[in-house]
């Protein structure tokens, strides 16, 4: 049996809760936010990790210090 509630809430109380919330909760929060609105991002997300869990990766220096 699925049970359906609907709240009212207005975009001011979200914003306040999302103040409220520690940096990482709220880093936490905008990452799940962009992964259930965006396929692309969960895309992303699944390439990183291949390339990561393969060794496809570089390391920060071999990138930037040139």
């Amino acid at each position: 049996m699925e049970t359906e509630i609907k709240l009212k809430v207005k975009p001011e109380d979200i914003i306040e809760a999302v103040k409220a919330m520690s940096k990482q909760d709220r880093e936490d929060f905008l990452e799940d936010l962009l992964a259930s609105t965006s396929p692309e991002y969960l895309h992303s997300i699944q390439e990183a990790r291949a390339d990561y869990e393969s060794g496809d990766v570089k390391k920060h220096n071999e990138l930037f210090d040139k």
